[in-house]
């Protein structure tokens, strides 16, 4: 069976090391994982030519939301964010879903943080909406959303308004003046949020980071540096994935094993 990870730029992803890794694992000597370097524009022709040979598909930026009308049916915690991660091709269907909410969830469970009542999140794209439904699931009702344009963020806070959750917007200079939050997350790149990580790790108790490359990012450095707990964007792309591989092979794999993949192929 043939899965790939689409997206654009795609050269620097992860992914099909950790499914490879999995696939090793799982004794799946016939099943395949590529990369494949698609923008908007190319992704219905991609997904259209896909044939019985292939069983799944990773979505990586700028394609996570552009999918959802080309597909046959997609979750509920995928519409419900507005962006799916992950396709699943079976009989003929196409599903989407989105693997980033409950990786981001078992991430935090991990290192420590099983629930929170108040967040910052960096960013309002759509790893930002996932993030904001993992807050949520783990109990934030009070949520900071730091932008650069802040008139950008409105489509993020009314969808996130709609579930009951408390939205305020800052910029990005000032992402939790005046007040703490149980956790803090950055769905930007680090060269973005580097001149903010010291104020936003002050003002957190945890800190989840998405960005692992380079490593260490800045958010690491100040929040490892002063002794704060810290979610690495390997940790979410470690649990997320062993999600994409149990959904696309109906067979699941430790985490774990993906993220010493991933971080081996880092360190090359």
């Amino acid at each position: 069976m043939r899965c790939a990870v689409l997206g654009h730029p795609i050269a620097h992803s992860l992914s099909p090391v950790m499914h490879r890794a999995a696939y090793a694992h799982l004794g799946l000597s016939d099943w395949t994982y590529d990369a494949y370097d698609v923008d908007e524009d190319g992704l219905g022709g991609f997904v259209t030519g896909l044939d019985a040979t292939w069983r799944g598909l990773s979505l990586t930026m700028p394609l996570k939301r552009v999918v959802l009308p080309l597909l046959d049916e997609v979750s509920a915690v995928a519409a419900a964010v507005g962006g799916a991660n992950t396709v699943v091709l079976e009989r003929g269907r196409s599903v989407g879903h989105n693997t980033d909410v409950p990786g981001i969830v078992a991430a935090l469970h991990e290192r420590g943080v099983a629930s929170a009542g108040s967040a910052c999140i960096v960013g309002a794209g759509a790893t930002a909406a996932s993030a904001a439904a993992a807050l949520h699931a783990i109990g934030v009702r009070r949520l900071v959303l730091a932008v650069r344009e802040p008139s950008r963020a409105e489509v993020v806070a009314d969808l996130v308004r709609s579930w009951g959750v408390d939205v305020r917007l800052r910029h990005l200079d000032e992402p939790a003046t005046g007040e703490r939050v149980d956790v803090s997350v950055s769905t930007v790149p680090s060269v973005a949020v580097a001149v903010v990580a010291e104020a936003l790790v002050a003002a957190s108790d945890a800190v989840l980071d998405v960005v692992y490359d380079p490593w260490p990012p800045a958010l690491a450095i100040v929040a490892l540096g002063g002794g704060v707990p810290y979610v690495s964007g390997l940790d979410l792309l470690a649990h997320q994935a062993s999600l994409q591989v149990a959904l696309m092979t109906g067979r699941e794999v430790p985490a774990d094993l993906l993220r010493v993949a991933a971080e081996q192929q880092l360190t090359r």
